[in-house]
């Protein structure tokens, strides 16, 4: 059983626009064991459960103090800044010269 979490905020995948699932943390665990390959099917599986949870929190304090309570060794990603780039809805007619 892994007692290490990492705890982060997701980023934005390519396939998404929008910021839904970036604004909360989440803990996860680290993993403890290496996958199995089953004899007869050859599927990747583990002993390990933890491997499967995934926790979500409002701020990074409180999922720290769920680590803390817990007694898990953890580690926190810190996420990067998006530019900001403010644009008016005039922009999106306004004529660019293509070169």
């Amino acid at each position: 059983m892994s007692n290490s979490v990492r705890i982060y905020r997701p980023t934005k995948t390519a396939m998404q626009s929008g910021l839904r699932n970036t604004q909360k943390w989440l803990v996860d665990f680290e993993a403890g064991d290496a996958p199995v390959a089953d004899p007869l099917m050859g599927w990747a599986g583990s002993h390990d459960t933890n491997r499967q949870l995934r926790m979500w929190f409002n701020t990074k304090d409180e999922a720290i103090t769920f680590a803390k309570k817990k007694g898990f060794e953890y580690r926190i990603v810190d996420p990067q800044s998006r530019p900001q780039r403010l644009r008016a809805y005039a922009d999106n007619f306004s004529f660019r010269k293509i070169s």
